[in-house]
C-alpha cells in the first residue's frame, strides 16, 4: 500500500479531495453571488480584501511551500476556509461587516498557501505526457466541491422565500471546510513521491528564506512569466460580474443554486476533455499548447457574444423580479451560465498546464505557481472593487472580455517556446551539479548520456 500511496497520481487525487472541501466549497458558497446574502455589497467587499491579501501572499507563498511543505501550508490555508464560513454564519444574526471583511483578509493568505501547494504539485508531479490528464482530475475532483456545496443551498433552500440562504447551509460549509484542512494531513512530502518507474519528483531544496526570496525576486525577469501576466490578471476578473451581476442580480435564491451546480458541472468536464486534449499524442507538445490556445480563444468568443446579448437587455438600475427555473426564458440563460463555467475551466486548466509545459521541478512550481496566484488575485481584488462601487454591469462584462483577448498573444508567444521535453535539460542540470559537487566535472557527459 506505501507503494500505491506514493504514487503522483494518487497524491494529485488527495490534493483534488482537499480542495474540494475547502475552495470547492467556497466557490460554491461564492457563486450564488454575495456570499449567499441578499446583500452582496458585503461579500464583495468580504472579497476585495480575500484577493488583495491573495495577491501579496501569492508573491511569498511559493518560498513557504518550498521550506514548510506543501503538506503542512494547506492545512494551513485550509482552516482559514472554515473561518470565512463561520463568519457568515455569524452575519445572518449580528450583520457584522467587518468580521467578514476581516475573514475574508486571513482567507486571502490561507488561499495563497493551499493553492501554491496544489497548483506545485499538480503540475510538477505528473510525467510530461501525462500533465493535462492529471490537471483535469484535479479539476474534475476540486470543481465537484463546487457541484456538492451548491447542492447543499439548492436542497436547503428550495422552499425559501428568503434573499439568504439559512444557518444549516453556513455550518455544513464550516464543518466540511475543516475537514479539509485535515485531509491536508495526510499528503507526503514531495521527496516521497516516486514515479510508477521507480524516478523520483524532481526537487530541489533551499534551505533559507534569503535563497528563496531571490529566486522569487528573478520571477519578475522571466520572459515567459511576464508574457503570462495578462493571462494571470484575466483568469479570475470575470467572477464578480458572473456571479453578483448576473446570478445574484437576475436569479431568486434556488435558481442562484441551480445555476451554481450547473456551473461547477460544467467546469468538470470542460477541464477533462480539454486536458485530455492537451495530452494527446497526435500532435506534439508546442502544436498542442498552440491549438489548445486557439480552442480557448474561440470559446471564449462565442460565450461572451452570448453574454453581450443578455446583458444588454437589463442594467444594474433596473428592478428586476428575480427569475425562477421554472419561468419562460430561463432555458437560454441556463446555457449562457454552464458555458461561462466551461470557459472558466478550460482557462484556467490551460495556465497550469502551460506553466507545466515549462519546467518539472517542483519548487519551481512552487514559485510559478504562487506567482500566477498573486497576478490572479490582484485582478480579483480590483474586479471586486469595481463591483462593490457600483459600476454599471455593460462596462464590467466588457473589461472581462478585453481582458481575455489581451491574454490570449502573450500566452501565444510561451506556447511557440514550448520544448517537446524539459526532461533532457533538467537531468543534465542534476548530474552537472552532482559531478561539480563531487569535483567528476570531466565525466559529466558521459554521465548525461546515460541519465537520459
Amino acid at each position: 500500500m506505501t507503494g500505491l500511496y506514493s504514487r503522483p497520481l494518487l497524491q494529485v487525487i488527495l490534493v483534488g479531495i482537499v480542495l474540494l472541501l475547502t475552495s470547492g466549497m467556497f466557490n460554491a458558497l461564492n457563486g450564488m453571488g454575495g456570499g449567499g446574502q441578499l446583500d452582496t455589497k458585503m461579500a464583495s467587499n468580504a472579497n476585495v480584501a480575500l484577493y488583495t491579501t491573495f495577491s501579496v501572499g501569492g508573491l511569498v507563498a511559493g518560498g513557504i511551500v518550498n521550506i514548510i511543505g506543501p503538506k503542512y501550508a494547506m492545512a494551513i490555508g485550509g482552516t482559514t476556509y472554515a473561518l470565512y464560513a463561520g463568519s457568515l454564519l455569524n452575519y445572518n444574526h449580528n450583520k457584522n461587516d467587518a468580521f467578514v471583511v476581516a475573514a475574508g483578509a486571513l482567507l486571502g493568505f490561507g488561499a495563497a498557501l493551499i493553492w501554491t501547494g496544489e497548483g506545485a504539485i499538480v503540475t510538477s508531479y505528473p510525467s510530461e505526457k501525462n500533465k493535462g490528464k492529471y490537471i483535469g482530475i484535479f479539476f474534475g475532483i476540486f470543481n465537484l466541491g463546487g457541484v456538492l456545496g451548491s447542492i447543499v443551498p439548492l436542497v436547503l433552500n428550495w422552499n425559501s422565500k428568503e434573499g439568504s440562504v439559512n444557518d444549516g447551509t453556513y455550518i455544513g460549509f464550516l464543518v466540511l471546510m475543516s475537514l479539509g484542512s485535515l485531509f491536508a494531513l495526510a499528503l507526503l512530502p514531495p521527496s516521497k513521491v516516486i514515479h510508477k518507474d521507480g524516478r523520483p519528483v524532481a526537487v530541489e531544496r533551499f534551505p533559507s528564506w534569503t535563497s528563496e526570496s531571490i529566486e522569487i525576486g528573478k520571477l519578475f525577469l522571466d520572459l515567459r512569466m511576464i508574457c503570462l501576466i495578462p493571462m494571470f490578471l484575466a483568469s479570475n476578473w470575470f467572477y464578480a460580474y458572473q456571479f453578483d451581476d448576473v446570478n445574484a442580480f437576475y436569479f431568486n435564491i434556488r435558481t442562484r443554486a441551480l445555476n451554481d451546480v450547473l456551473y461547477w458541472t460544467a467546469q468538470i468536464f470542460g477541464a477533462l476533455i480539454f486536458g485530455k486534449f492537451l495530452d494527446t499524442p497526435l500532435f506534439g507538445r508546442q502544436k498542442r499548447a498552440i491549438f489548445g490556445l486557439l480552442i480557448l480563444f474561440f470559446t471564449i468568443m462565442a460565450t461572451w457574444v452570448g453574454g453581450l446579448i443578455f446583458q444588454i437587455s437589463y442594467k444594474r438600475s433596473d428592478v428586476v423580479t428575480p427569475m425562477d427555473l421554472f419561468d419562460r426564458g430561463y432555458a437560454g440563460k441556463c446555457i449562457l451560465y454552464i458555458a461561462y463555467g466551461l470557459n472558466d475551466a478550460m482557462y484556467q486548466l490551460y495556465a497550469y498546464w502551460i506553466m507545466g509545459a515549462l519546467t518539472n521541478d517542483t519548487a519551481l512550481l512552487s514559485r510559478y505557481n504562487g506567482f500566477y496566484k498573486a497576478i490572479q488575485s490582484a485582478g480579483g481584488a480590483i474586479s471586486w472593487r469595481i463591483d462593490a462601487v457600483g459600476t454599471a454591469f455593460l462596462p464590467q462584462l466588457l473589461t472581462c472580455w478585453i481582458l481575455l483577448i489581451i491574454s490570449i498573444p502573450g500566452a501565444m508567444f510561451v506556447a511557440l517556446n514550448v520544448k517537446e521535453t524539459n526532461y533532457v535539460t533538467e537531468d543534465k542540470d542534476k548530474v552537472e551539479k552532482a559531478a561539480i559537487g563531487d569535483g567528476k566535472v570531466g565525466s559529466v557527459n558521459n554521465e548525461v548520456a546515460s541519465a537520459i
